[in-house]
């Protein structure tokens, strides 16, 4: 009798990966208006495959720490990992879109596909890149009975749900994959490739969901003009606030030349001082520090 092993599963490990701790959006709960207080712990961590290299993430979520609110002791979650990569996957959205337009409009086999991720440095069989194309082709399918579910009792649970939408440019021009996300619950719901930003095309694509019958409280974006256009349209009667995260990166983009130009500046003029010895070093020569001078002055 032929004893059945465990299957092996490689552990992969990336020392020099980028961190990235992403905070939760908001600020003040959104049923009483009082500030949110950060939870000591992060609600999830993992480590991602990009195309650009690997990259650890970190969600820290907050709290209402109001006592007198219906909500009190509701956890708010960093919905900003969901850029990143989807719930339970080690591989960023950038790889999923990647495997879904090489295989859709490239017309690439899974085994050709992973031999151009394993080029570009993500390490990854072609097991993994067909499972990977069945959760892109879920994505776009949009919403399922689970996912229902999942809504229904998020909206139950906090009053509503908050709609966000990102944009995403695989191959950094061309198409453009748009995710559609539930915030509250961290909830990916449905996405859409496009090969260009086009408002009314987003309306259409947000039909199913803006009839689906749950309170909006807020809608979210990263502050594209099309996608503020048909959240507006979509769900008129609910705020919409652009992604801080994003928001932010836009302010690094003007500051980072200024910043990069001074740090180059400030090591060229300090580069001429000398050195200050540490302290092993005077220890092992005490004879050598200077002594002070006790010439007479006249």
């Amino acid at each position: 009798m032929i004893e059945k092993k465990p299957r092996h599963r490689p552990q992969r490990y990336f020392p020099d990966a980028k961190r990235i701790i992403v905070k939760c959006e908001r600020e003040l709960c959104i049923h009483c208006n009082t500030i949110l207080v950060s939870l000591p712990s992060w609600h999830m961590r993992k480590t991602i495959q990009t195309l650009n290299g690997a990259v650890f993430v970190a969600g820290k979520g907050k709290e209402c720490a109001n006592s007198q609110c219906e909500y009190f002791g509701k956890h708010y979650l960093a919905c900003g990992v969901l850029k990143y990569s989807l719930p339970q996957s080690t591989y960023g959205l950038d790889v999923l879109a990647f495997i879904g337009w090489q295989h859709e409009h490239e017309h690439q086999q899974l085994v050709e596909i992973q031999r151009l991720l394993k080029q570009r440095g993500v390490e990854i069989n072609e097991r993994n890149v067909g499972k990977l194309y069945r959760q892109f082709l879920a994505l776009l399918g949009g919403t399922i009975a689970h996912t229902q579910e999942k809504l229904a009792a998020t909206a139950h649970e906090h009053g509503g749900l908050i709609w966000a939408i990102d944009a995403l440019q695989p191959e950094g021009h061309g198409t453009l994959l748009y995710v559609l996300y539930e915030v509250l619950s961290g909830t990916p719901v449905s996405g859409i490739q496009l090969q260009q930003a086009q408002a009314q095309r987003l309306i259409e694509w947000l039909q199913p969901y803006k009839e689906l019958p749950f309170t909006v409280l807020a809608t979210l974006s990263d502050g594209e003009s099309a996608i503020i256009a048909a959240m507006n349209s979509s769900w008129s009667n609910a705020p919409h606030q652009r992604c801080q995260a994003h928001f932010l990166s836009n302010l690094s983009e003007s500051v980072l030349p200024l910043d990069t130009k001074l740090r180059q500046q400030l090591k060229a003029d300090l580069d001429g001082l000398p050195q200050v010895p540490d302290r092993s070093e005077r220890l092992l020569h005490p004879n050598q520090l200077r002594q002070p001078d006790s010439s007479p002055l006249f």
